[in-house]
Formats: structure tokens, C-alpha cells, sequence
């Protein structure tokens, strides 16, 4: 397993960080269902692939490129059907329990794939 630098580190952190505060300023000026939108944007996967490329070099690079990609479109899948298991489960059950229940779900479906099928 290779280490991640500090400054990696750091970068992951702005620009997930900036991705939050970012959304949030957004929903807040054009509302709530622009502002979900800006909330899928994979701040994280970019900031992962850009410090990829402090840490590694040739085609370790290019291994663990392809290997995060292959995660994030999974990740992301997996999203998409917790964002709509929120939506169902908030709508029965409150925002609390619902937001709760998708959660759970969220980390059940994600455990499964990550013993079972990766």
C-alpha cells in the first residue's frame, strides 16, 4: 500500500471541505434542489486523483487511477440509491428515523460490496 504525502492530505481536505461550503452557500441563495445538486459533485474522487498523481509515478499511477475510478463509479451508484431510499424513507417516517434508515442501508449495501464482491 503506498503512503499518502501530508500535502495530499491537505488537498483532499480543501477540496472536499471547499465542495461542502461551496453547497451550502448554493443552496442557500438558489434553494434547496439546486444546492442537491451541487451536493453530488465528486470533490472528493478529484481530489483523490489529483494527489494520486504526488504520490505514484508510471503505471502504478495509472493502476491506481483505474482502481479508484472503478471505485468511485461504484461509490457513486451506491449514492444514488441512498439518495432515493432518503427521499422514501423520509417521506414515511420523518426526516430523523428516515435519514437514519438510509444511512444504515447506505453502510450495509457498501460493507456487502466491499467483503463481497470487490
Amino acid at each position: 500500500m503506498a503512503t499518502i504525502s501530508l500535502f495530499g492530505i491537505i488537498i483532499r481536505f480543501l477540496l472536499g471541505g471547499g465542495a461542502v461550503v461551496a453547497c451550502t452557500i448554493i443552496s442557500r441563495k438558489a434553494g434547496t434542489k439546486i444546492g442537491g445538486i451541487f451536493a453530488a459533485f465528486p470533490a472528493v474522487f478529484l481530489a483523490a486523483l489529483l494527489t494520486l498523481r504526488l504520490d505514484m509515478k508510471g503505471m502504478a499511477l495509472i493502476h491506481q487511477s483505474i482502481i479508484l475510478s472503478q471505485g468511485a463509479l461504484v461509490g457513486m451508484f451506491i449514492n444514488i440509491i441512498c439518495a432515493m431510499a432518503v427521499v422514501y424513507f423520509c417521506d414515511r417516517l420523518g426526516w430523523k428515523k428516515g435519514l437514519t434508515h438510509s444511512l444504515i442501508g447506505w453502510f450495509i449495501v457498501s460493507l456487502g460490496y466491499a467483503v463481497f464482491l470487490s
